[in-house]
């Protein structure tokens, strides 16, 4: 991906009512901003403005590389409030930034369920069914991040009409199932069937050596929605290796402190410092690279969209580049990306822990392509 071809402003003015998507039309009629950001430092706090149509506050984050795809949005609840209902033909993911409350879903059959969440939570509403967020505080408001592919739906139909009442109840997705929403805690490989998780932060993973490092590792698919997601874990001294893949995802931190480097194809690593709260969400087909610079160990938790995969299933994301993936391997790194990384670590009195990684990877490394230089 090249830096950003502009041209004069009388070529771009011929194109730019084809700019104003239904999606967009959407969001200023909501009365609110979208920033246009592939980095916020802390989701906790970031500004937001009335919601009206919710009964609360909001925001959208969504930078142009994904906004065609999905789309990122902070909301507080009110102290002791609640939101209005509604019902939407997307799927959506939540992750609970702040406060406790509870959420009730429910389809036009009447088959209804309640839960309750603190910070931390993690939880997928079903599509098209009714759902509604009260805070449990009467004192201080909850916060939430959802991630969806509301722009793909709205560009799509072009009707908010439509997509925000329609009369259809998918059964399959949801039908008051008495433990819809309870947490499961048995993994299938890397996949917890779960639709909710009552906390991200200490949820117990699966060590994931594909992605170097020693890290821990696990995979969600909530509500059977299109939108997936997953939680990663690295340790103190280590590092996770460089790959690209689609729009849209949405990487937020949950522990830890460190910095991350994303960069198109050809051009210079760009870094971006973070801490719990951050959101970071790498362009289409940038190398991004997340490094765990602090004294604990650093997780964060990832919504997105599709993602390539090869004729197994697994994303390329996950593949060498020496096998035809978009995974960096350790071995092809440059010797400014670790030397950058002990300069890190060096403010906190610390040192890499790297070399037993970079050694295992040697035992499995594929060779390079002929190709290659």
């Amino acid at each position: 991906m090249a830096k950003d071809a502009t041209v004069s402003a009388e070529m771009a003015n011929k194109f730019a009512t084809e700019k104003d998507t239904p999606y967009l039309k959407w969001v200023r009629g909501q009365g609110l901003d979208i920033i246009s950001a592939h980095f916020i430092p802390d989701l906790k706090i970031v500004d937001l403005k009335p919601w009206a149509e919710r009964g609360g506050k909001g925001v959208f984050i969504n930078h142009e590389a994904s906004r065609t795809s999905n789309d990122c949005y902070v909301c507080e609840i009110p102290n002791g409030g609640k939101l209005a209902p509604r019902r939407q033909l997307f799927d959506e993911m939540v992750l609970i930034l702040s406060g406790r409350g509870s959420t009730k879903v429910w389809n036009d059959r009447g088959q209804s369920l309640t839960f309750e969440w603190k910070e931390g939570a993690i939880f997928g509403i079903p599509l098209n069914c009714w759902f509604q967020h009260f805070n449990g505080s009467g004192t201080t408001p909850a916060r939430y991040v959802g991630v969806t592919y509301c722009p793909s739906v709205l560009n799509l139909y072009g009707d908010p009409e439509f997509v925000f009442n329609h009369k259809h109840d998918f059964t399959q997705r949801f039908n008051g199932e008495p433990d819809f929403f309870a947490a499961k805690t048995e993994p299938e490989g890397f996949l917890l069937k779960t639709n909710f998780v009552p906390d991200a932060v200490n949820l117990p993973l699966i060590t994931a050596k594909e992605r170097g490092a020693g890290g821990g590792h696990i995979r969600f698919n909530m509500s059977g929605g299109m939108m997936a997601s997953h939680i990663s874990q690295f340790p103190v001294g280590t590092y996770k290796k460089a790959h690209h893949h689609g729009p849209g995802a949405h990487v937020i931190v949950l522990s830890g402190e460190g910095y991350s480097l994303m960069w198109p194809e050809g051009n210079e690593p760009q870094r971006y410092e973070w801490k719990p709260g951050t959101l970071i969400v790498p362009p289409n087909a940038w190398f991004h690279q997340h490094f765990n610079s602090g004294a604990t160990p650093a997780r964060y938790l990832a919504f997105k969209n599709w993602s390539p995969r090869n004729t197994q299933g697994v994303p390329m994301s996950w593949i060498s580049r020496r096998m035809g993936g978009y995974q960096i391997d350790y071995a092809d790194e440059t010797k400014q990306v670790r030397d950058m990384f002990s300069s890190a670590l060096s403010k906190h009195g610390l040192e890499p822990r790297m070399d037993e990684a970079y050694d295992k990877e040697l035992e499995t490394l594929p060779p390079k392509p002929a190709d290659w230089a």
